[in-house]
């Protein structure tokens, strides 16, 4: 093994009941470098990092580390070796402060007890060195998705490790933060950390990493320097086919106005008036905070509105809950997909009826043909790759839970579709049906809301961008008026 090499995979294999989740793959990683693993979801990443992590224990195969051999790892002995992973599902404890969870396991005494002060003083240290402004002792669930992703970034940060492994780590983050969180990967690949970065976004994989792992169906297909190949060619390794274009063509008829609000004040955001047509996807772009996320919850009813008005096809809504919002034809697509969109250890087919419970219900107690022929269609036209509706949803990828959770505001026959951040997540074929999806939606005459810290998907999908900044909305932009540059300028403040 050469001496660069901090961290080597020799023919590790790993499986599962009817799956081969790893083949033999072999990767060396070196020391002082970014080093990518992409691959469509299935793909055998996550089972690599379990495997570097002590997650999981190998059927085949050798982990050397720092010229070391092990059969396998603990999660415990990885932990001490300096192995620390930030992983896409967050690991934190909801009634803790930030300052408690980012020291978990390696807490800050005084006299045999944990000090309190100087934890949050640490993290309030670690925090300002990501560029994050946030009181450390706030608690876990008052905070947004997008904080919960830096905290985690920051517990890994506070081990001072030799190898950090980073599983999606700007999924839930906007460009301002992503160009923070780069600052400080350049700095732990100068000081001879080695970063494993997974990542669905191919910008981010050019723009911040030295070589790139293409993973499929559990193999390993080529290593690459990242400056001797290109976005096609990768994409091409990843999925074994080309793909076309990445948004789909636009052959869309704009109708009404279907929603409208004036004036919408609450859960942080004021002054917020736009309209949305049949058939149009309108953009919502912002930083974290900015009002994108806060505007949707008022909108569904999520969060109390203090003042303004919502209109559906001309008439005011009363909408006071999320229910009020569903009969009025008004569907949220979550960030949070997982603990918000769906219902994990049920089915299919229970996720998809959930919002029409009364609609296939009779005496309170739900007709269970109804509830198939429902279930069992959406399933069918969304292409949902499972073996059948009884499938838990847990078991499936990223992409296809995204579409049980659309199934589920499709079976409510919404006028009004907000989707965030919908491709939170997804690889990038997944990503591409879930474009098409937003697409035939707003073509069948739907109005659609699009929110997303993807700047490229943002601006390729949305007819109409609104940017917003603390809280209000700084400008509108038609399609003619788009650029990256003029969207993080008016997202910083600038009207």
């Amino acid at each position: 093994m050469a001496d660069d090499y901090i961290l080597s995979l020799k023919n590790i294999s790993k499986r599962y009941p009817g799956v081969k989740a790893l083949d033999k793959v072999s990767v060396d990683f070196k020391a002082g470098e970014v080093h990518a693993l992409v691959g469509e979801n299935g793909a055998g990443k996550s089972t690599i990092i379990k495997a570097i992590s002590g997650a999981i224990e190998p059927d085949e195969g050798s982990i050397f580390f720092e010229g070391r051999e092990f059969k396998k790892v603990a999660p415990i002995e990885a932990k001490n070796m300096g192995i620390e992973v930030v992983y896409q599902e967050f690991n934190l404890a909801q009634s803790l402060s930030i300052a408690e969870n980012i020291f978990m396991g390696n807490p800050i005494k005084k006299r045999g007890t944990v000090d309190l002060k100087a934890t949050e003083k640490a993290a309030g240290e670690i925090l300002k060195n990501l560029g994050v402004d946030i009181d450390p002792g706030v608690k876990i669930r008052d905070i947004t998705v997008a904080y919960m992703q830096l905290v985690e970034i920051s517990k890994a940060i506070s081990k001072k490790a030799k190898v950090y492994i980073m599983d999606e780590p700007t999924a839930a983050l906007t460009e301002k933060e992503v160009e923070i969180l780069f600052k400080l990967i350049r700095r732990l690949k100068e000081e001879g950390a080695l970063v494993i970065y997974v990542s669905h976004r191919m910008e981010e994989i050019f723009q911040i990493c030295d070589r790139i792992t293409v993973m499929r169906d559990g193999e390993k297909i080529r290593t690459l320097n990242a400056k001797d190949t290109c976005r096609a060619e990768l994409i091409s390794h990843m999925v074994g086919r080309e793909l076309s274009e990445s948004y789909p063509q636009k052959n869309r008829v704009f109708g009404d106005v279907v929603l409208k609000v004036e004036n919408l004040a609450g859960n942080g955001v004021r002054n917020i008036s736009f309209g949305v047509k049949a058939g149009e996807i309108l953009g919502f772009g912002g930083l974290v905070g900015s009002g994108r996320t806060e505007t949707a919850q008022l909108i569904f009813g999520a969060c109390r509105r203090e003042d303004g008005s919502i209109f559906v096809n001309g008439a005011e809504c009363k909408i006071k809950s999320p229910g009020d919002a569903i009969k009025y034809g008004i569907g949220l697509i979550p960030e949070d997909r997982k603990n918000q969109g769906v219902v994990l250890d049920k089915g299919i087919d229970w996720n998809i009826t959930l919002t029409i419970l009364n609609r296939i219900s009779k005496m309170n107690i739900i007709q269970k043909p109804a509830e198939n022929q429902i279930s069992q269609k959406y399933f069918k036209d969304l292409e949902v790759k499972a073996p059948s509706l009884k499938q838990k949803v847990q078991a499936l990828s990223g992409g296809n839970q995204q579409k049980v959770v659309l199934a589920k505001w499709l079976a409510t026959d919404s006028k009004v579709l907000i989707f965030d951040e919908p491709t939170r997540g997804i690889d990038v074929g997944a990503k591409q049906e879930i474009y098409k999806l937003i697409n035939e939606l707003a073509g069948k005459g739907m109005a659609v809301i699009m929110i997303s810290s993807d700047m490229e998907e943002l601006l390729g999908m949305s007819d109409r961008l609104i940017v917003f900044s603390e809280g209000e909305i700084t400008r509108e932009l038609d399609k003619s008026e788009y650029s990256q540059s003029k969207v993080l300028e008016l997202a910083s403040g600038k009207k």
